[in-house]
């Protein structure tokens, strides 16, 4: 049994083998979704995490579970045990 595009799948998976922890490190001070476990989500300015996912964030807006905004905060702390994903954001101004 081969791999139908060897040459491919193995240039991606050398040029794009990056930790988790380089992510979180290249995502710090850029904007990000951060989802709860609880369906939640904010969005805001990723301004530090620890190992435990313990996350401070800026300019953070928090949605419901309906997708609609809920609430506006200045700073915000998320618990790390409540936390399903962070993903980025596409800056605004296609930066």
């Amino acid at each position: 049994m081969s791999d139908p595009t060897p040459t491919d799948s193995n240039k991606e998976s050398t040029a794009k083998k990056r930790s988790p922890s380089d992510f979180l490190k290249s995502v710090l001070g850029r904007p990000v979704r951060v989802k709860l476990n609880s369906g939640i989500e904010y969005r805001g300015v990723l301004a530090c995490l620890d190992g435990y996912l313990n996350i401070a964030m800026e300019q953070t807006e928090e949605f419901g579970l309906d997708g609609q905004l809920k609430a506006k905060y200045g700073d915000c702390f998320i618990r790390g045990n409540n936390v399903l994903y962070i993903s980025a954001q596409k800056r605004k101004g296609g930066s």
